[in-house]
């Protein structure tokens, strides 16, 4: 995630209840806050990635201002503890693998390896650039782990094995990256990594997701998209892609809206306008649906909803400052979106994770 939406967001406030009002589908969400989980430590002034390991039924988050992935109890909605041990300005992208493991990106270049049992970081995998790790995809099939170093000159994306030794397999550079890159995925259908660039050759109008070989490291293609500035990616039913036009999108003065791409003819299917501005999207195959952390939502960040089957927009609602980040648990239906410190949430003055859970 890029760090440009602070200075977007420098005063965020909650939407007032009629505007959330306005603002929600016909279809309805289904979902409601049901509870806020306070974060400890140092006051949550800055966050990514969201990710949640369903074998483990762990929700965390990358919290940079304490420097740790955060791990949470999905069932009781109760913290657990800062995994420490991240430099300044990490952790940044965050990916669950396997069943007991988060990996995460930080400064430096350097991959971590957080083990959840243990809370503790057991392994660090230097990418080899000179700037951080950002975010991360993990493909299960071939055991190696998707990451990019997004502000590298040029951009980069190392494959990483997953076995003990954790060897680099493999690089892929992007010069025509010139404004880094964001969220890959694996897709299980058809093997490939789909990963958000957001912005082409120096034209910000022109983003595109591309389409990468994890077995000979080489790219396929470049799906374009205008005016969108793709960030967040979410594979979801009938082989599609939830493209998250991000915050930035929203500060070149492009309209919010969110994409659907079917990857079998790789063209966009489905331009949804009521929900837009967002960096993690994230993808529920329990609800089957999409969530979006839409920090940049014209009237205030929500937490943006869609149906995944028919890809119609149900409803935003309002989440805290600073919301960018989302995860869900397949088997409960929660939501759970990280909030800024701020004393507009009750319980949220240190900062929180603000949980969604069915009606």
């Amino acid at each position: 995630m890029k760090k440009t939406f602070l200075a977007l967001l420098t005063v965020a406030t909650l939407v007032p209840a009629t505007a959330a009002m306005a603002t929600q589908g016909t279809h309805g969400t289904g979902l409601r806050r049901t509870a806020t989980i306070a974060v400890p430590g140092q006051p949550l002034k800055s966050f990514d990635i969201s990710a949640f390991s369903a074998p483990a039924g762990i929700y965390g988050f990358s919290d940079r201002s304490n420097h740790s992935v955060d791990l949470f109890n999905a069932k009781t909605n109760a913290f657990i503890a800062h995994v420490d041990g991240f430099a300044h300005g990490g952790p940044n992208g965050l990916v669950a693998v396997g069943k007991d493991q988060f990996w995460a990106g930080d400064g430096g270049s350097k991959l971590r390896i957080v083990d959840i049992s243990t809370r503790k970081i057991i392994g660090t995998v230097d990418t080899g650039g000179k700037q951080r790790v950002d975010e991360i995809a993990y493909d299960p099939r071939q055991q190696v782990v998707i990451a990019a170093n997004n502000d590298d000159a040029p951009p980069f994306i190392s494959f990483v094995s997953t076995a003990p030794g954790h060897r680099i397999l493999g690089k892929l550079s992007f010069p025509q990256a010139t404004s880094g890159l964001e969220q890959p995925v694996w897709n299980p259908q058809d093997g490939l990594v789909y990963l958000a660039v957001p912005e082409l050759n120096k034209q910000q109008a022109d983003g595109g997701v591309a389409v990468i070989n994890p077995s000979t490291h080489k790219l396929e293609q470049m799906i374009h998209v205008s005016k969108c500035v793709p960030a967040g990616l979410a594979l979801g039913p009938h082989d599609q892609l939830l493209v998250g036009c991000s915050d930035d999108a929203v500060a070149a003065g492009f309209a919010p809206k969110s994409l659907i791409i079917s990857l079998r003819t790789r063209k966009v299917v489905a331009d949804i306008p009521q929900v837009g501005g967002s960096d993690e999207v994230w993808y529920d195959p329990g609800a089957r649906k999409y969530y979006l952390g839409a920090v940049a939502n014209t009237g205030g960040p929500v937490l943006g909803v869609i149906d995944a089957v028919n890809g119609v927009w149900l409803g935003n609602l309002p989440s805290g400052p600073k919301a960018h980040s989302v995860a869900a648990d397949p088997r409960s239906g929660k939501v759970f979106v990280p909030v800024a410190a701020n004393g507009k949430v009750e319980g949220c003055d240190n900062g929180c994770v603000e949980v969604f859970g069915k009606k």
